[in-house]
Parts: structure tokens; C-alpha cells; sequence
């Protein structure tokens, strides 16, 4: 499958909420299940799913649970979800999205934290520079990994950068990071620990001791998520 994808919003009949489907070659796909993982034939660069670009609030996610699978915002109470700034950051502080055809198995618990995952496709922090747009497609570079604990579930955080960026030559690994980015991780890593507590709830807690996994750890854990989304793919019910 190309990457020449297209984005459609349509309104779901039901609620009237928008959402942003998914086309290819003019047939609906899904962005989690029809999109493939990787890239390029050697594995080495993965398609990214973009739902939040950096600096934006609204919280949007791939819907698990509707047809075709298409990007909405989440809800609170019945309101729709906004993120609050948390400095040093405004918005999101980074392009935050999903790695296609993998899957954090909730009754598997997870040898590194102990804990079972959190029943969603893998998350992306891609740290470029360009800011993303609601449903892009971007071909990463996978950096390393750290844990969330959230809400008593597993939710790994792979860091990436987008191929084309001016730095994708630099970083090769997590810890080329720090040297061309200094603090910025740090700063993510906190980010992720208060992002809640606006909306009256408590701080996650970061698995591992918040250690920064490396790029081959993380190459591993998004080829585990691979194989745990291999028996569950596909559409739930009209």
C-alpha cells in the first residue's frame, strides 16, 4: 500500500460528531488496521499516525470502536477534550500519534513493568521540528522508548523522528537525543506525569524509574506489539 492517502471529515450519523476517515485508492480504510507498520521492506523506517500535532490542544485519537477506525476527539463528561498547558510546554509538546498494526495487550502483563497494557495501538512522540497535521502520515525513525503508568496501565511511549527533519542524521540512538536537545526529554517525561492533574486527576507515574529505553529496546517492543495485534485485526460491527 502507497502512501498517498487522503483524509475525509465526516459527520458520524448517530452523534453528529466530526471525524476524519481514511481513504485510499477511493475505498474507506482503517488508519490502524490498513495502514501498514512499516515503511520500507528493510523495517527500518514506520508509518506514524498523526492525532496530535505539537502544540495543539484538542485531544484526538483513532476510535477504536467505530467502523473504519477514523480519528475523533476524545470526550469528558460529555464535553469534548482539551489538554491544558503544562509549562514549559503550550499544548502538545510534541507530534504525538500511533504506530499502525500494533496493539498494548491488556490481559498480557508486561515483563518491564509488570503491569498489563492499555488496550491501544503503540504511541508516538515524534520530536521534529515541523509540526504535523490531524491524520498525516509520517515515515519515522524509532529513537527508544520510555513507560508511562497510567491509570494502572502499561503505556509505552516510543520516541521517534520523522526521516525528512534537519536532526534525523544526528539521532541514531535515545541518547543522541539529549546531546542535540538538551533537557528536552526530561521535560517530556514530566510532561506526561502532570498532563492530567488539570483535569482533576492524579500524577501518573513513569515505569522503569522514567529510564530511557534504547533504539534496539524499542525495535523489540514495537515487533512485540506487531505479533499482539496480528490475532485481533479488523473492523468492529457497523
Amino acid at each position: 500500500m502507497s502512501s498517498d492517502y487522503r483524509i475525509e471529515r465526516l459527520q458520524m450519523s448517530d452523534t453528529g460528531e466530526g471525524c476524519l476517515f481514511f481513504k485510499w485508492n477511493c475505498q474507506t480504510i482503517s488508519p490502524w488496521h490498513d495502514i501498514p507498520l512499516f515503511a520500507d521492506n528493510e523495517c527500518e523506517t514506520l508509518n506514524m499516525i498523526a492525532e496530535i500535532p505539537r502544540q495543539s490542544k484538542a485531544k484526538m485519537e483513532i476510535s477504536k470502536e467505530d467502523i473504519y477506525n477514523p480519528i475523533k476527539q476524545d470526550t469528558s463528561n460529555g464535553q469534548p477534550r482539551q489538554l491544558a498547558d503544562i509549562p514549559p510546554f503550550q499544548g502538545y509538546p510534541c507530534n504525538y500519534g500511533a504506530l499502525p498494526q500494533t496493539w498494548e495487550d491488556p490481559n498480557a502483563i508486561d515483563t518491564h513493568t509488570g503491569i498489563g497494557g492499555d488496550d491501544d495501538p503503540l504511541d508516538v512522540c515524534e520530536i521534529g521540528s515541523a509540526i504535523a497535521t490531524c491524520g498525516q502520515v509520517k515515515k519515522i525513525k524509532p529513537l527508544g522508548a520510555f513507560a508511562l503508568l497510567d491509570e494502572g496501565q502499561t503505556d509505552w511511549k516510543i520516541v521517534a523522528i520523522d526521516v525528512g527533519d534537519p536532526l534525523a542524521n544526528e539521532l541514531s540512538d535515545i541518547c543522541d537525543v539529549e546531546r542535540c536537545l538538551p533537557g528536552y526529554l526530561d521535560s517530556l517525561k514530566d510532561w506526561y506525569r502532570r498532563y492530567k492533574v488539570p483535569e482533576g486527576k492524579g500524577m501518573n507515574k513513569l515505569g522503569l524509574g522514567g529510564e530511557l529505553m534504547s533504539r534496539q529496546f524499542a525495535l523489540d517492543l514495537i515487533d512485540h506489539c506487531y505479533s499482539a495485534w496480528k490475532p485481533r485485526k479488523g473492523y468492529p460491527d457497523a
